[in-house]
């Protein structure tokens, strides 16, 4: 069996993911991981899966077949999981540039996200935009919880951060 992953987009319909299930299937293959999300009518996903090595072909053939449905696909590889990991939730007033802000703080401390999920929204009593994010991260080295917040910090008086695990 060879890892695979896969990105896929389309135009959202009811029955897609069960037609994306089948056809890995029908070729022998195992859903290993996946991430998907509804996005203003379109459908967008990463999946992680294990498939015969005779069977790809057929398989990238049959995903090619679905109306609508664009993807890429790269073969992949067991890695280890990191020795040190955190997960965070950040809640601060939406800006452009927040992702760039958060991402350029923990790069700077040698952080590496490993996960990253973010949605926008209104403050339920006043309607102020905000910015709202749940992420994994991890390192090489021990990671040192205080420093993270600091960086993290940082980005304004606005920022609420929760350690999550």
């Amino acid at each position: 069996m060879m890892r695979y992953l896969i990105t896929l987009q389309a135009p959202d319909r009811k029955g897609l993911v069960e037609q994306i299930a089948n056809l890995i299937s029908r070729h022998n293959g195992n859903w290993l991981d996946s991430e998907m999300r509804h996005i203003e009518g379109f459908f967008a996903a990463i999946l992680q899966i294990e498939v015969p090595a005779e069977h790809i072909d057929d398989l990238i053939e049959g995903l090619e077949c679905i109306e609508g449905l664009s993807f890429t696909h790269a073969k992949a590889q067991k890695v280890s999981e990191p020795d040190h990991t955190l997960r965070y939730q950040l809640v601060a007033n939406d800006r452009p540039g927040i992702v760039l802000q958060i991402s350029n703080q923990l790069n700077s401390i040698g952080i590496n996200i490993e996960k990253f999920s973010s949605q926008f929204e209104s403050a339920s009593h006043t309607g102020i935009p905000l910015f709202k994010a749940s992420f994994g991260i991890s390192s090489a080295k021990a990671l040192d919880e205080e420093q993270i917040e600091q960086a993290l910090y940082t980005l304004g008086d606005d920022v609420l951060l929760d350690k999550l695990s």
